[in-house]
């Protein structure tokens, strides 16, 4: 029997009222149409498909939560159809119909994914009861996702430290950015934090439990980066001796980070974007598509903008990346951010590696305040596990970083030997200094400056001190 569902059923959403969504995949048309009859009924909202291709299109469209699936099918077979059906939806509960119920079907029907199977002829009192079970485990299952997920959406952002006005500002578009499903780009230099923004943007999508899967895209040949990316069928390629499910179908409605994007290859990039246009992806040795639903967070620390100019990145891709873009700033243009950092890394390194150090003296914050951190925090917290490990006392002073004890605690730098040039850098340390003391309460450390309001604000616009 062909599809025999209509465009009017394929669209429709489910009601208010609705119990939930039932497509039921059977071949013998009769059969399918009782069933269909009795689940509207019930107060279901049900389609119909006569075989696999059918069942899958239709699954893309109408959003089954379960499917009541025959195990005989023309062509392709009930239990091939839950290969195909459930990596692209991974949430959909099954529930098999069979007529030749055995011990080998029933397992390898539970092996391939579905929660229950039923016996025809189909008592209608038993089917609505195992569905009211399924359907019932799936209410609690995102009942419990819900209160996860109000749970992250209290702590996500707020993980990322320090409250300087950079900070504050990325904190509030990941608020904005995070329960979407557009594709994000995130942009700054090596070790500021690019995996952290993309874990707090999960952490408040619409199903924060679906998985995050991370690859770095430069880490990887390219063969073996597509086939990560993509997956490949068996047989594909010698060794290939069974199905391998790419990161895109894996991460089902999750989220798939794809760290230093701006590594890939022209031909990768064509995947790529034909992934992200079309919604699907073609496993390596394979003839059909499969549909992706996982939402693309790309990072990168280059200038993909000049090299789009250059053409050596595709336009087309770049725009479909960034759709948000977020930018991290490097370490040494958020100073006032170190004290927290310093905080919060210690407390880690120390509890990870069971030593007696209960903090840091103002000289090393100072010191670590100053120092230019081109490896920006990756570089600080490296910094602090070595101090902690090395460390003699229970706290830690400049001594305990010997790489950086010869930086001027005053802001001095050897190359600034001309007088103008060391009293204004000093002048700038000073002033970020009292407003990191300060919380950045401009009124206070105008306070402690001894100058007035208007002319701290003169100040900092002089020194260029963004707050």
């Amino acid at each position: 029997m062909n599809n025999i569902l209509s465009e009017v059923e394929a669209e429709r959403s489910t009601e208010a009222g609705s119990r939930g969504r039932i497509l039921i995949v059977d071949d013998e048309q009769l059969i399918a149409s009782t069933l269909h009859e009795f689940l509207v009924d019930e107060g279901f909202d049900a389609a119909i498909a006569g075989d696999a291709r059918s069942a899958l299109e239709i699954a893309a469209k109408f959003e089954p939560d379960l499917v009541l699936c025959d195990v005989q099918l023309p062509g392709i077979d009930g239990l091939e159809l839950l290969d195909r059906l459930l990596p692209a939806r991974p949430d959909t509960l099954v529930l098999m119909i069979t007529a030749y119920a055995t011990v080998e079907n029933a397992v390898a029907a539970f092996q391939r994914g579905a929660q229950d199977y039923l016996m025809k002829p189909v008592i209608f009192d038993e089917l609505l009861a195992k569905i009211d079970r399924l359907l019932g485990m799936r209410r609690l299952m995102r009942e419990n996702q819900a209160l996860r997920r109000q749970t992250h959406m209290a702590v996500g952002p707020a993980t990322l430290v320090g409250g300087s006005p950079a900070m504050a500002s990325i904190k509030s578009l990941i608020a904005k950015v995070g329960p979407t499903r557009s594709n994000v780009l995130i942009t700054g230099e090596s070790g500021t934090g690019k995996e952290l923004v993309a874990r707090a943007l999960h952490a408040l999508c619409p199903e924060p439990e679906s998985p995050f899967l991370a690859i770095n895209c430069a880490a990887i040949p390219n063969d073996l980066l597509e086939n990560q990316l993509f997956g490949h069928v068996r047989g594909a390629f010698t060794g290939a001796d069974r199905d391998h499910v790419g990161l895109f179908v894996a991460a089902g409605r999750g989220t798939v980070f794809l760290d230093e994007i701006g590594e890939l290859p022209l031909a990768t990039q064509a995947k790529l974007l034909r992934a992200i246009e079309m919604k699907e992806v073609l496993p390596v040795g394979a003839v059909r598509t499969i549909p992706i639903k996982a939402r693309i967070v790309a990072a990168t620390n280059r200038d993909l903008a000049a090299a789009v100019a250059v053409d050596r990145y595709r336009a087309d891709l770049y725009y479909r990346l960034n759709v948000v873009t977020i930018e991290l700033p490097p370490l040494r243009d958020r100073v006032e951010d170190i004290p927290e950092l310093v905080e919060v890394l210690l407390n880690r390194h120390v509890r990870e590696l069971g030593k007696r150090v209960t903090g840091v003296d103002n000289a090393t914050i100072r010191m670590l305040m100053n120092a230019p951190w081109k490896g920006n925090v990756r570089e600080l917290d490296n910094a602090l596990e070595r101090a902690v490990i090395l460390a003699e006392g229970p706290i830690l002073t400049p001594l305990d970083f010997p790489a950086l004890e010869r930086i001027d605690l005053d802001g001095g730098e050897s190359d600034r030997d001309d007088l103008r040039s060391a009293m204004r850098l000093h002048e700038l340390r000073h002033i970020r200094r009292v407003l990191a003391d300060c919380g950045d309460d401009k009124r206070d450390a105008a306070r402690r400056l001894g100058l007035g309001l208007s002319s701290l604000y003169r100040k900092l616009e002089e020194l260029n001190i963004k707050i």
